[in-house]
């Protein structure tokens, strides 16, 4: 054993419980071995993320369902005096071989391999707080819930037996950066337009927990030796009761709340093809209560305090729209929904002290400017429009700029893409003493009129039913960039903003000459060379781009707007998307 051999261990490292927990056990300067089962860079690409300091990291391959765990050949774990089993297979529908091979068995070597730790303090278990305690029924629990209940009470059998000095904990619903099974699948639903019902009725209790905090919990269970034989049921008890829980989500994305409430049992009977809820989760939806007395006790000891359960829930669920509920990596840097002139607005990046505001055209949103921010290095304002996007409609687009921009300090480029030109191009009007300079890119109303968007509102059930990769090759863009283009009302609000945008094309040429001749705000424009500008117009054409150079040549697209900007370019990142 070396001074900077592990004193921690982690099992389950790279799952979204430990991997919360190796990141707060690492801002303790905790020396950690993270055990994981398969490639280390889901977890340390993870925590590169986090800007987590990594110096005390290990990672070591393990696999629980071996004796041994699979660490026969690994050395320097001898020192190790916590060990952290967050290992678990969650999910539903699984055979009982499945759910009993991680949950049960592996649990049980986890104990086993503790036990011969010369220095172990403490095993610390992760059960569940539905089956802490609680015995198999084998005719209603789930395979997976079946599991989880035999392992809680094998797992204090054999510390028992071993003299294993050991603490459980029984959490709810996690939530946080990355969680999108359980709850999330209900938060997806609510806000793509799929959840005309709520299950269960008033009381129906599913409490959450928030993951920095119930990783905290965890990390100091092991410094106080009076949690030596303990089981904490770890919940927020102010969760709102389901219905509430809901409208409160509902309200923060800006979608309407269900109204109409199922009675489980009834959901039982039903067929799963029309519910599409899986019978699993259904033992979960319940008016119980449970006693976090201890737990409290314990925190209030250890001077931890939980996030007000309003703020998680509703930086969870922004977490889990930028995630696009796993299916994208989020964008960099803060981003959530926010108020803007009476608009939910998807807001991404730095709202006071950005060098650039980019507002994206049609049919795209924020994410479309990824590249490009990526390469630009540098502080970066986007938003997804209104009604576009993720963003809920407002009454004036030029009030909705008006307030986005109000917070901002400095004196950024202003970039418009397409239909965003026209805020851009009227705001520096406006203030022209607030605006560095504009970049009008691919802006559509110097261009003839084109037929690449349908105007006719014979259009939308088009673009809400045809499948993504068609859809998207038909208007040129990746499937995934017009991914909100399914949600209730989207497709109507996109050919409504093209056909007003047609009809408002002498205007903001005007608008445009004035600026341009008043000369008070530089102006540039940039368009692809498949899609350029009307003869005569001055512009700075990206060669084998069409009308969207932000996802095709960011690099080029960068360039321009730098060039524009007045501002150096510097070497592309080698990370930039694109």
């Amino acid at each position: 054993m070396t001074p900077d051999s592990p004193d921690s261990v982690v099992f389950g490292a790279a799952g979204f419980v430990g991997r919360s927990l190796v990141a707060e056990l690492l801002r303790q300067n905790r020396r950690v071995a993270a055990a994981v089962r398969g490639p280390a860079e889901r977890l340390t690409s993870w925590l590169a993320g986090q800007r987590a300091d990594t110096t005390g990291l290990t990672v070591v391959g393990a696999d629980i369902t071996a004796p041994g765990l699979g660490l026969g050949g690994v050395e320097g774990l001898e020192g190790v005096r916590d060990v952290y089993n967050a290992a678990a297979r969650f999910a539903f529908g699984l055979s009982v071989e499945e759910a009993r091979r991680v949950n049960v068995t592996g649990a049980l070597n986890v104990v086993d391999w503790a036990a011969t730790r010369p220095g172990l303090r403490r095993l610390v278990h992760i059960s569940g707080y539905r089956v802490g305690g609680a015995a198999v029924d084998r005719r209603a629990d789930g395979a997976y819930e079946a599991s989880k209940k035999e392992a809680d009470a094998a797992v204090r059998v054999r510390a028992g037996e071993l003299g294993v000095p050991l603490t459980i904990v029984n959490p709810s619903s996690v939530i946080g950066p990355g969680q999108f099974i359980g709850l999330a699948s209900m938060v997806e639903d609510l806000w793509r337009g799929r959840l005309p019902a709520l299950p269960g009725g008033p009381g129906t209790f599913l409490p959450v927990v928030e993951s920095g905090y119930f990783a905290r919990f965890m990390a100091a269970l092991p410094e106080h030796e009076e949690t030596g034989g303990e089981a904490y049921w770890v919940l927020d008890d102010g969760t709102p009761e389901l219905p509430e829980l809901v409208s409160l989500i509902a309200g923060h994305l800006g979608v309407p709340a269900p109204r109409l409430r199922i009675p489980v049992r009834l959901l039982r009977r039903l067929p799963r093809a029309l519910t599409r809820t899986d019978p699993e989760t259904l033992s979960f939806i319940s008016g119980d209560r449970y006693d976090t007395a201890s737990a409290l006790a314990f925190a209030e000891r250890a001077g931890l305090r939980m996030p007000p359960v309003g703020e998680a829930l509703r930086s969870w669920a922004d977490g889990l729209i930028g995630a696009r509920f796993g299916a994208a990596a989020p964008p960099r840097g803060p981003y959530g929904f926010r108020n803007v002139a009476g608009s939910r607005t998807w807001v991404a990046g730095e709202r006071e002290n950005p060098e650039y505001v980019l507002l994206h055209g049609l049919p795209l949103d924020a994410d479309s400017w990824e590249g490009v921010r990526d390469r630009l290095g540098v502080p970066v304002l986007a938003a997804d429009l209104p009604g576009m996007g993720r963003s809920a409609p407002a009454p004036s687009l030029d009030d909705w700029t008006e307030a986005l921009l109000e917070p901002v300090r400095t004196r950024p480029v202003l970039v418009g893409h397409s239909l965003g030109c026209g805020p851009v191009l009227r705001y520096a009007r406006a203030h022209p003493g607030r605006v560095a300079a504009v970049v009008l890119v691919a802006p559509a109303f110097l261009q003839p009129p084109s037929g690449r968007f349908p105007r006719s509102r014979a259009a939308v059930p088009v673009l809400r039913r045809m499948p993504g990769d068609r859809l998207g090759e038909r208007l040129g863009v990746p499937a995934d960039a017009i991914a909100d283009l399914r949600r209730p009302g989207a497709a109507r609000r996109v050919v409504e903003a093209m056909r007003a945008a047609h009809a408002g094309r002498p205007e903001l040429r005007r608008v445009f000459d004035r600026v341009v001749e008043e000369s008070r705000v530089p102006v540039t424009v940039v368009a692809g060379s498949g899609d350029p500008p009307a003869v005569g117009t001055p512009a700075t054409l990206i060669q084998g781009a069409g009308h969207y150079p932000q996802l095709t040549h960011p690099d080029e697209l960068v360039a321009a707007i730098r060039a524009a900007g007045g501002r150096a370019l510097p070497a592309p990142s080698r990370s930039a998307r694109g």
